[in-house]
């Protein structure tokens, strides 16, 4: 709900020595703003119970000393949990270490946010208990993620002729509790590894902000990357999965491919977020934005709206638009890492993989295990047809990020920043002229309705949005083979949340008249006032 900014502040609260009127104006904003956020009711945070297991296997744990695979050191793991409680930096650089590999930041979780709602102020409404080890959303989110490694290197606009997405469709349609996009209760090789929300299953697989050129001030920007070579996996013997659990380098390197390709496929996206700023793609799609034509362009609701006098610069124009992307990237990052570490600590699919490999064979037995569906899939016998191991493969040779899998950072950051850039520009403007990249990636071709590769209807800004904020966290997660689809799903959500709360403490920094109002991502609408 919109905050009263104005509304007089007790005088008790007031310093004595503030008595000039904008000055106590400001701070009148600033307290009415700092006093709804704090009356926020308190939320319940619900972790699935998986660390109750006494191995810990379901657990995060990577880097942490590992007594063997797929057995972390319980004497070193109950220091990481006492440090995770006491939120001690002192505790945390006392743990014992696998190797030389660092923990990613865990110190983020406990930062405060001085603008919007604390991280710990979104609860189990905003982010959801995930799913256990041996439930049924696991298993399939665990198949959906061996499927999605075999197609790593098949153009998103070649699925419709793959024998292997075909299995995927078929085995995937066929999986209890699949939280994907269906066909008549069908997963078809257009909707194979897209997101839910509204306009996600328009158009070609990738978001048009990820292919329109666009200028970055001066320096043209054509949207061409550098990827990696394909066919080059990693962490498919158990002694470099081991390796990499302890914290351990194994010697590998990503291998650049030469030629710079639009985004294309699977391992094209896991490249791209390997190394992005997490806030990059959306700094892009304002570029594009802005760049528009269309007169239309800015939100309905933008006070300049009509204004033959004055535009809006330091507020409403590129300055803000572009400084206001960074600043909720950051909260909305250290409000997902307070759920990582502090709350749920799920383990990563590649310690889930490892699971898979380790009970197969024989070589361990564990507390707990994926059900057996997930063990005895089509997708984890292809992976052993592939590769001669039931591990999952990873496009990176040091597997995932060393902080915990649920939710995504990536996926945090899209949902903010796209809520920010809905709250600056008209999300029912429709994109013309759409584009999808040839089979190589190396040129665009005009996207005409194709049932393979897309539903058919118009192209808005929002859909194109919530497409981008998926191709980046799902490039991260599921091509990548470091997060669930439930992590991703669950942290744009997140990252809205975030950016609502952000953003409705900001307009009453404003003293331009607001009332801007955003279709958020389950449909639903929210109107900012000042």
């Amino acid at each position: 709900m919109p905050t009263d900014c104005t509304k007089p502040v007790p005088s008790t609260c007031i310093p004595v020595a503030v008595t000039d009127p904008r000055v106590l104006d400001c701070f009148s904003r600033r307290f009415n703003a700092a006093t709804r956020d704090a009356l926020i009711p308190p939320v319940t945070h619900t972790p699935n119970g998986d660390e109750n297991l006494a191995d810990k296997c379901a657990t995060y744990s990577k880097c942490i000393l590992q007594d063997s695979p797929g057995k972390v050191n319980i004497p070193a793991f109950n220091a990481f949990r006492n440090a995770i409680d006491t939120g001690s930096f002192a505790d945390f650089q006392a743990l014992t270490m696998g190797g030389p590999r660092t923990l990613n930041g865990p110190m983020g979780s406990y930062a405060y946010a001085f603008v919007g709602a604390d991280g710990s102020q979104f609860g189990d409404m905003d982010v959801p208990t995930p799913p256990k080890l041996d439930s049924d959303q696991y298993a399939t989110e665990l198949i959906e993620l061996y499927w999605c490694a075999l197609l790593r290197d098949v153009a998103f606009t070649g699925y419709h002729k793959s024998q292997i997405a075909h299995h995927a469709c078929h085995e995937l349609s066929n999986s209890a509790d699949y939280q994907g996009p269906t066909d008549s209760g069908k997963v078809t090789p257009a909707l194979l590894f897209r997101g839910n929300f509204h306009g996600e299953e328009i158009g070609p697989y990738i978001s048009q902000f990820f292919l329109t050129p666009t200028m970055f001030g001066a320096a043209p920007f054509d949207q061409k990357y550098v990827t990696y070579k394909p066919n080059i996996d990693y962490m498919t013997d158990l002694a470099s999965w081991f390796a990499v659990q302890n914290g351990q380098p194994t010697g590998a390197a990503n291998q650049n491919d030469p030629t710079l390709r639009y985004l294309h496929d699977g391992r094209g996206l896991a490249a791209f977020t390997h190394v992005d700023e997490l806030y990059q793609s959306y700094f892009t799609a304002y570029l594009v934005l802005n760049s528009l034509a269309a007169p239309n362009r800015f939100n309905p609701g933008n006070p300049y709206t009509g204004s033959t006098t004055q535009n809006g610069f330091g507020t409403f124009g590129g300055p803000d638009i572009s400084a206001v992307l960074g600043q909720v990237a950051k909260l909305a990052l250290n409000s997902c890492w307070y759920q990582k570490w502090v709350v749920h600590l799920r383990h990563r699919p590649e310690s889930g993989g490892g699971l898979v490999h380790l009970i197969k064979t024989g070589a361990a037995t564990f507390d707990g295990s994926p059900l057996p569906r997930a063990l005895n899939s089509h997708a984890v016998l292809a992976n052993f047809d592939k590769y001669g191991t039931y591990l999952l493969s990873q496009p990176f040779p040091e597997g995932s990020p060393s902080h915990p899998a649920y939710p995504t950072g990536h996926g945090a950051v899209g949902g903010a920043c796209i809520t920010v850039l809905k709250f600056f520009f008209n999300g029912d403007l429709v994109l013309s002229n759409p584009q999808v990249p040839a089979l190589n990636g190396t040129e665009l071709e005009p996207w005409n309705y194709n049932p393979a590769t897309g539903k058919p209807g118009l192209l808005t800004v929002n859909g194109e949005l919530h497409k981008l904020a998926h191709n980046v966290t799902f490039g991260h997660g599921l091509h990548g083979g470091i997060h669930w689809r439930s992590d991703s799903d669950v942290s744009m959500q997140l990252g809205e949340a975030v950016a609502i709360r952000f953003l409705d403490d900001l307009v009453c920094t404003y003293a331009e008249p607001i009332n801007i109002t955003i279709a958020k991502l389950d449909g639903s609408t929210h109107t900012f006032t000042n």
